[in-house]
């Protein structure tokens, strides 16, 4: 019995000590880099895991983009791209319909502006996202930089995975987005979630903004993490299992103007729900006898001639 509990203690030990080793990886990544300096410099001050995303025409692109890399932070450019919606759009937002070229030049000045980036993801962009051909020209830009592609997933069937096969562009995907709403309560809660999916799939990329609400619950949480999840960078996560669920998004097939209806033909009935009764000749004639003494002027020659009657 004594040999049994020393045996139990002894794995129970072990797997404790193993436990950290198959730790679940959690990545923060902060959009929307390059506007609001104060609250972006609370965010720098957070653990030098947390990465950031740097707008590349933002005002402060270049400023935060060398800062947060001077502090040990991975940095991406958060390029805009088109979304389906209709909204203002930042400079050189990328569009399906845009030109290889012009999306290379959008993408080198971009590089330009926010130095020392190894990555990139998408702001907004569910248009520019979901075009194959698009996100096509995107890889192939990418690809002259030695940049992996962070996708934001802004919509379900996004291309980016699809596009950069055979590119040699390394695409890892957002799964939780922190703060659709600016309520603590709400941010904590997809915190939490981002925790659970790290720890159930071995890894999870959560996506934040520097709004302060977002900062204070960051700072509380990173500080509070559970001992089975490990913070790490983006970059950490690109040779994770990845799992492209796309589907193709073909053009839609052109359709066919309707041929103009010929002047000279009738006007196509309805098919009857259930074949009428026939109507033979008496009954036709007694139809129409009814509905002659049932008339107005029959009913008035009744009604004088009932008067003639009595007069006479």
């Amino acid at each position: 019995m004594l040999c049994l509990r020393r045996l139990v203690f002894a794995l129970a030990g072990s797997l404790a000590l193993a436990a950290p080793a198959f730790a679940g990886k959690l990545a923060i990544v902060i959009d929307d880099f390059g506007y609001r300096p104060q609250t972006e410099n609370q965010v720098l001050a957070m653990p030098a895991e947390v990465s950031v995303a740097v707008l590349p025409n933002a005002p402060h692109a270049h400023e935060m983009a060398t800062k947060a890399h001077n502090l040990g932070h991975e940095v991406l450019i958060h390029l805009p791209m088109a979304p389906l919606s209709k909204q203002p759009l930042e400079k050189d937002t990328l569009r399906p319909d845009m030109s290889s070229e012009e999306i290379a030049r959008i993408i080198r000045e971009a590089v330009n502006n926010v130095p020392y980036a190894i990555g990139m993801n998408n702001h907004m962009g569910s248009a520019m996202t979901s075009s194959l051909p698009g996100m096509q020209k995107v890889m192939a830009a990418l690809a002259h930089y030695n940049l992996y592609f962070l996708d934001s997933m802004t919509i379900g069937n996004s291309q980016a995975m699809r596009a950069a096969a055979g590119t040699g562009v390394k695409v890892i995907k957002r799964k939780v987005f922190l703060d659709d709403t600016q309520n603590e309560a709400d941010i904590r809660v997809q915190f939490n979630r981002a925790v659970a999916l790290a720890r159930r799939n071995g890894s999870a990329i959560a996506i934040g903004h520097p709004h302060p609400t977002t900062v204070r619950v960051l700072k509380q949480a990173l500080y509070n993490l559970p001992p089975d999840i490990t913070l790490v960078r983006a970059s950490d996560l690109l040779n994770e299992p990845q799992t492209d669920t796309s589907t193709p998004n073909n053009a839609p097939s052109q359709i066919k103007p309707a041929a103009p209806r010929n002047p000279f033909r009738g006007v196509k009935l309805c098919k009857p729900k259930q074949q009428p009764e026939p109507v033979y000749a008496d009954r036709f004639f007694a139809v129409i006898s009814e509905s002659v003494s049932a008339s107005p002027v029959v009913s008035y020659f009744r009604h004088q001639w009932q008067g003639w009657s009595k007069r006479s």
